[in-house]
C-alpha cells in the first residue's frame, strides 16, 4: 500500500465549504504516481515509452473533506491479471474514510493500439502492494 498526505488548498473548497468532488479524482491520481513508476522506473516517464492507459475510474463519496485539515490517500492494488490491474484508493480525515475510489489500468501496445501482457517483473513488484485481507 501506498500513502500520501495531501494539504487541501483554499481554491479547492466548493460553495458549501467542502473539498469539491472534482479535487478527489485529482487527488487518486496523483496517487498513483508510484504505480507508474513501477512500470517506467527510470523516472521521466517519457510519453514516447510510455505504455499504460486508464481504462476506468470510479470515485464514490462517503462524507465531505474540509479544508484546512490533512487528508492521507492511500492506494494499493486489488487485482493484477494478464493485461490489467485494479488499483483502490481512499481518501481519509480525522481518521474517518471520506471517499474512495476504484482504476483499471491497462499495459497497452500504442502502435499496434492493444492491450499487452504485463511483464512478470513488474507483476511481481504490483503484487507486493495487495491490499490484505486484514486491511478490509
Amino acid at each position: 500500500m501506498f500513502k500520501m498526505i495531501v494539504e487541501p488548498r483554499f481554491g479547492d473548497v466548493d460553495g458549501l465549504g467542502h473539498i469539491n468532488n472534482t479535487v478527489i479524482p485529482q487527488w487518486f491520481e496523483l496517487a498513483r504516481n508510484p504505480i507508474f513508476r513501477i512500470f517506467h522506473p527510470d523516472l521521466n516517464l517519457d510519453l514516447k515509452k510510455w505504455k499504460l492507459i486508464m481504462a476506468k475510474i470510479e470515485v464514490d463519496f462517503r462524507k465531505p473533506l474540509i479544508y484546512q485539515q490533512k487528508v492521507e490517500i492511500r492506494t494499493y492494488l486489488e487485482r493484477v491479471g494478464t493485461s490489467s490491474f485494479t488499483l483502490r484508493h481512499e481518501a481519509w480525515q480525522n481518521g474517518e474514510l471520506a471517499s474512495k475510489g476504484l482504476a483499471v489500468g491497462v499495459y497497452y501496445d500504442f502502435i499496434n493500439k492493444r492491450s499487452m501482457p504485463i511483464p512478470q517483473n513488474i507483476i511481481d513488484q504490483l503484487t507486493e502492494h495487495m491490499k490484505d485481507s486484514k486491511n478490509k
